[in-house]
């Protein structure tokens, strides 16, 4: 096992990149599935989760050249449907809940498809019902078999129907559209979820033949094609680390710059970060954070304490709720951060609370975070971290608190960071990787 070893509370200064994004990358890579073409995927984030899923679509004899670390050229033109099925692909996939994105593609070109049970984030209940209601609607069979302990997926074809999913799942979304796209006739989805990777997956397969109309909206209609060709695309920056560099630039007062930070496809995110009273600078697609000594959290107009909770797109992703929360602690003023979505992600404050946070843990669901205006800086403890979200928050914590923390099971982190230590390094942090 690995730690962080942090020694804390040193102005840091410089231009970091973000990584592409790890949410898109996990359907983009799926949907390489969908055609015996090659596809041609760049800006492809080195992380854990991601480098499975190419595993896992290798040990399914999909053909990968890597030319870059940041390039994959897939060819899925002599895929072994049978490795679905077996022990080795249930062990590695319980390890990410991301080779779920696996059935959509596997239900509609190869008509059936094996789900273990899904991995990832001890976060609380994550459900599939939106994956398999959206199939069984298009007209697969759905069952589980004791015995091998896979869900079973099989059709002898998906046909196109009106749907209405009772939650805007992103995954459900992306999986339902792939299925979809090789469906026979029209697939409408209303109350799809709409986030700029949703729109990404459904605009690259469109430049492989599909036909997809409503993109960007919550109505999405599908138009059902034969067969699907090779395309090339490339991944957005991830949203999640641009809202997190904003936090560690505030919480450490540092001056960042952020290149290339996607602004367009961040909605509100910038505007959730100003509501804390952290000043933004954005000039073309860059993001300057200059050294602030402190920044104010805003209040209603009414006077009332400010809430930060999490919403479908457009709304604010639940995945930066974890930074807002931690960022807040050296603000000026109180904020409630509802984390609606999960009911176990709240869970990692009582660490905070034991580097010298003033926090309020209300339910599993609420806190209220009382900032120190930098009256006292929090402390070095050593922690563990929890989650993918929940450890980079604690290690924005760790960067700005006095003395020594030690942060482990940073596997979690390596899950959805790339090379965060040497990054941070770069910006004058003092951070080293330790084993054991």
């Amino acid at each position: 096992m690995h730690s962080f070893e942090v020694r804390g509370g040193k102005k840091l200064k410089g231009e970091i990149i973000p990584q592409g994004a790890k949410n898109e990358a996990l359907q983009i890579i799926s949907a390489v599935l969908l055609t015996a073409d090659k596809v041609t995927v760049t800006n492809i984030p080195d992380i854990v989760d991601v480098n499975l899923l190419i595993e896992l679509l290798g040990d399914m004899n999909v053909k990968i050249e890597r030319p870059q670390r940041d390039t994959c050229i897939f060819q899925a033109d002599d895929v072994d449907i049978d490795y679905l099925h077996s022990e080795a692909f249930k062990k590695k996939s319980s390890k990410l809940r991301g080779s779920v994105m696996l059935a959509g593609p596997m239900l509609a070109r190869f008509r059936k498809a094996f789900i273990p049970k899904p991995g990832g984030d001890k976060i609380g209940r994550r459900r599939l019902d939106t994956h398999v209601v959206g199939f069984e609607k298009l007209g697969a069979a759905f069952n589980y078999h004791a015995e091998d302990g896979f869900f079973h997926l099989t059709t002898d074809e998906l046909k196109g129907v009106n749907m209405l999913l009772d939650e805007p799942s992103v995954t459900g979304t992306a999986n339902i559209v792939m299925a979809a796209s090789m469906a026979s006739g029209t697939t409408t989805i209303y109350n799809a979820a709409c986030e700029p990777y949703l729109q990404q997956l459904c605009n690259m397969l469109n430049s492989m033949g599909a036909r997809i109309k409503g993109i960007g909206s919550n109505l999405l209609i599908i138009e059902g094609v034969s067969s699907l060709m090779g395309t090339t695309h490339r991944i957005l920056p991830d949203m999640i680390e641009v809202g997190s560099f904003i936090g560690l630039a505030a919480m450490t007062q540092s001056e960042i710059t952020i290149k290339g930070a996607g602004v367009e496809h961040l909605g509100i995110i910038p505007e959730k970060f100003r509501q804390l009273g952290i000043q933004l600078n954005i000039t073309g697609d860059d993001i300057h954070i200059p050294e602030q000594d402190l920044y104010e959290v805003q209040r209603y107009f009414d006077g009332g304490v400010l809430t930060i909770s999490d919403h479908p797109w457009p709304g604010f992703t639940p995945d930066l709720l974890s930074i807002v929360l931690v960022t807040a602690i050296q603000a000026k003023g109180s904020v409630l951060i509802h984390q609606k979505m999960f009911e176990s992600r709240l869970f990692f404050v009582d660490k905070l609370i034991d580097m010298g946070a003033q926090i309020i843990l209300c339910d599993p669901h609420r806190a209220v975070v009382i900032g120190l205006e930098r009256e006292q800086k929090l402390r070095g403890i050593t922690m563990s971290s929890p989650d993918i979200r929940a450890g980079q928050a604690l290690l924005i914590a760790a960067l700005s608190a006095e003395g020594k923390s030690t942060i482990q099971n940073i596997e979690q982190i390596d899950r959805g960071y790339q090379y965060i230590d040497e990054r941070l390094r770069n910006l004058g942090a003092d951070i080293k990787r330790v084993n054991g």
